[in-house]
């Protein structure tokens, strides 16, 4: 995809979600490094049903740490793999209080050193948290970036790094976002929704879906 093609395409994806953001419920640093790690395997939806419940109750380190395995479980078991999330949570919240003073770390090399907490959630609590030009690559990125022709790559590592030589300056803050969104309601995996796409006539995938014919 030449820079012209890609610059477009940011530009009608903006155009089509002028408010890019994460739709995972959250109004501090903490609560959205919980709700990201609570958020692997499981849907934004799910996540936010629980932490609606948790939030109020458990917000902090401090509060999460005193509330304890089984006792976050009670809040997160309709989650998927609940039981080993719940013990990440704990744990990183302890050695938020022992390690970082109770705030969540502005750095990604402390972000990942935390239990449960890879390469995409250290990108996405850093993008969103702390407006770091970082961008994190879960299945709908990475759908979307090889689907499209805008970074191909065999693995979520090798397409944020082409993404980030990809995307265009002024993009690059929100391009997770656009692209997320784009994937979960429009290149949806099984049969994307291509007459409605905003970028269609940029994307390079070969198997583009037909408008459904009115019946005679």
């Amino acid at each position: 995809m030449t820079p012209a093609k890609r610059e477009a395409l940011f530009r009608n994806l903006a155009k089509a979600i002028p408010e890019p953001k994460s739709e995972l419920a959250h109004t501090t640093p903490f609560e959205l490094l919980v709700a990201v790690v609570l958020s692997a395997q499981a849907t934004d939806k799910s996540v936010n049903l629980a932490t609606a419940k948790l939030f109020p109750v458990a917000n902090t380190p401090e509060k999460l740490a005193k509330l304890g395995v089984e006792g976050l479980e009670q809040y997160i078991r309709t989650i998927g793999l609940y039981r080993g999330k719940a013990k990440n949570v704990v744990a990183l919240s302890n050695i938020l209080l022992e390690q970082h003073g109770g705030d969540v770390p502005k750095t990604r090399e402390a972000l990942e050193a935390l239990p449960g907490v890879g390469r995409k959630t250290a990108n996405v609590v850093l993008n969103v948290a702390f407006g770091e030009l970082t961008i994190a690559v879960d299945t709908h990125v990475f759908r979307v970036s090889n689907r499209t022709g805008l970074a191909p790559g065999k693995d979520p590592f090798e397409v944020e790094q082409r993404l980030i030589k990809a995307v265009p300056p002024e993009f690059v803050q929100h391009a997770h976002h656009w692209l997320i969104l784009h994937g979960r309601y429009t290149c949806v995996a099984r049969v994307p929704k291509c007459p409605e796409c905003a970028i269609r006539d940029l994307c390079a995938y070969p198997h583009k879906t037909k408008p459904k014919t009115k019946a005679a």
